[in-house]
């Protein structure tokens, strides 16, 4: 392994804080859309986003995921009926009643006509294993590493202009059939992108506070 000079620029303190305020007060718009325009979207910005996802950090750099984005129409349309097919099943037989409680604030239901009118759907799977040839070479923090390419990916998205739903229909199995991916790589989140609708509602959320979620040791 070789190495090189790490390149870091030593910031001001007080710059160092106007950044994390400035990033804090644009994160904190982000919010999960249900609504979106058919408007096309560069494909550039989506790459740049999958770019920026695949910096993230991974156990023993092994970077275990696969992006996958889906713009043809008749793809997107047999992943909707796929996942409505599922998420009917969710709800009317497997989700339980506590979880359909805590679903009802947000009206949900088995309908997804978000993954055809979305421009994009970004499907990220994670590989629980790498594959040479038939060898299979094992990969570690798998779920952490996807979990965090994940955020890095929502973050861009969000900084670029866009509108993002993270979706997990359950199972997600119908998705590595549809997109004939190989059989070390698990769907993990389903992502449709692009411009919220003009008349795009959002629920009313409360955050928890700092002190709720944080604690200085």
């Amino acid at each position: 392994m070789a190495f090189q000079k790490l390149e870091f620029e030593r910031l001001s303190e007080a710059e160092m804080i106007a950044r994390s305020i400035s990033f804090h007060e644009n994160i904190i718009k982000r919010r999960t859309v249900r609504d979106f325009s058919s408007e096309n979207v560069s494909i550039e910005i989506i790459t740049n986003a999958i770019k920026s996802a695949s910096s993230a950090p991974s156990g023993a750099n092994k970077q275990p995921w696969h992006f996958v984005v889906v713009k043809d129409l008749a793809v997107k349309k047999e992943i909707r009926d796929a996942a409505e097919l599922e998420e009917r099943e969710f709800y009317d037989h497997r989700a339980p009643e506590d979880w359909l409680e805590d679903l009802n604030q947000f009206g949900t239901d088995w309908r997804k006509p978000f993954l055809e009118t979305a421009p994009y759907l970004i499907v990220v799977f994670k590989k629980n294993y790498d594959l040479d040839g038939e060898e299979r070479k094992k990969n570690y923090y798998v779920n952490e590493s996807v979990g965090i390419a994940s955020g890095f990916l929502l973050t861009a998205l969000h900084r670029s202009g866009l509108a993002t739903l993270t979706h997990t229909p359950s199972p997600m199995g119908f998705l590595e059939k549809i997109l004939g991916r190989p059989k070390n790589e698990r769907a993990v989140l389903l992502i449709p992108v692009g411009h919220p609708a003009k008349d795009a509602t959002v629920p009313k959320l409360e955050k928890k506070d700092l002190d709720s979620i944080c604690t200085t040791v």
